[in-house]
């Protein structure tokens, strides 16, 4: 799988690993609240050795998905099916301890909670619908009228909707908190006038992907892109045109590059850009058209159109370096080799000086 992939699946599993954790320590609260009635209260005899036993088969669960490697890998799969075993657990014992009228019937806030902040709104009605079934069940013969009358559906819909209000709350609140933390996570690695990647950004990706080329044994190259023009166009046209030729270089370096490779803005007018997989052979083909690409499209201004250039130069992994810092740096120092050279030109980074 490609490595700007490899990495937002990292991401996203350490969210799940976050979320996991969680959701054990509501289940040893549910067991532990379980416990507790059933040693204040005490039930009769076989309902509490019924109890008893489903208090065992759940705490074995809980071991089995969170401390013995069970399950390996986190996933919203695994936390749905532990809320499923959530209410299993939570009906069997509201069945030994009164039914809809058991003092632990509340307890199903707990896999509604879990769901909502975990699964989404559509995992969260799925949980509901299956509590409401065990609803219907618990009450099928406690219920005055019967469950299917009108009657009996609206001591039902009495009952649960406070369960419904909870589940529509959290999972409201959940969406929000979530939006926002995305936004700002977006908002903290992301440059704001080009819209790519800042150093922030770039660094989570680079470093997973360039650990993976070493791991691998796989080529990763970087390019170093720098405006010929930036001062030039701010001088005599203004800030908001050499801000527009920013864009227009980081839009015409995105339409040469792959999906897996990683854009981002370095700083002032100098751009870098991460290539895995990709040799100096065919990293040089990419920045010729990259260089090529942005000379053919000039800068648009009202009155007149401004020819623009870009210098780039290269270097890759295992042949320039071995660090991550050390191919940017020597694709830095190739680029301004290009600099030096006449610009509008790539440059590999050889280390004899020469180009």
């Amino acid at each position: 799988m490609a490595e700007k992939s490899d990495v937002f699946i990292s991401i996203e599993h350490e969210e799940l690993r976050g979320i996991s954790r969680t959701v054990a320590e509501i289940e040893w609260l549910l067991l532990i609240l379980t416990l507790l009635y059933q040693v204040v209260e005490g039930p009769a005899e076989f309902d509490r050795t019924a109890i008893a036993a489903s208090l065992f088969f759940y705490a074995a669960f809980i071991l089995a998905f969170h401390y013995v490697n069970f399950h390996r890998r986190e996933s919203r799969w695994k936390v749905a099916i532990e809320t499923w075993v959530m209410i299993v657990f939570i009906t069997w014992v509201v069945w030994f301890t009164g039914q809809l009228k058991s003092p632990l019937l509340n307890l199903y806030l707990l896999p509604i909670i879990t769901s909502s902040l975990s699964l989404g709104k559509f995992a969260t009605l799925l949980e509901m619908g299956l509590i409401t079934a065990c609803y219907v069940f618990l009450g099928w013969y406690s219920i005055e009228p019967p469950v299917f009358s009108l009657g009996g559906a609206t001591v039902l819909l009495a009952q649960l909707a406070p369960m419904l209000l909870v589940a529509y709350i959290t999972t409201m609140f959940s969406a929000d908190i979530r939006y926002g933390l995305n936004k700002a996570k977006l908002l903290s690695e992301t440059d704001e006038l080009t819209g790519i990647y800042n150093m922030r950004g770039f660094y989570l990706i680079a470093d997973r992907a360039f650990a993976q080329a070493v791991r691998y044994l796989r080529p990763v190259s970087v390019l170093m892109i720098d405006s010929d023009d930036l001062k030039a166009v701010n001088d005599e046209h203004g800030h908001d045109a050499g801000n527009e030729l920013l864009r227009l270089i980081a839009t015409g370096i995105k339409a040469q590059l792959r999906t897996t490779d990683v854009l981002a803005r370095y700083g002032g007018d100098e751009f870098v850009v991460l290539l895995p997989d990709a040799g100096p052979a065919g990293t040089r083909d990419v920045a010729e058209r990259i260089r090529d690409s942005i000379a053919r499209r000039p800068l648009e201004l009202r009155d007149r159109s401004v020819p623009i250039t870009v210098s780039i130069g290269l270097a890759s992994y295992p042949d320039d370096g071995h660090g991550m810092e050390t191919i940017m740096r020597r694709a830095d120092e190739a680029m301004y080799r290009a600099k030096a050279g006449g610009r509008n030109r790539v440059v590999s980074f050889s280390h004899s000086g020469n180009a």
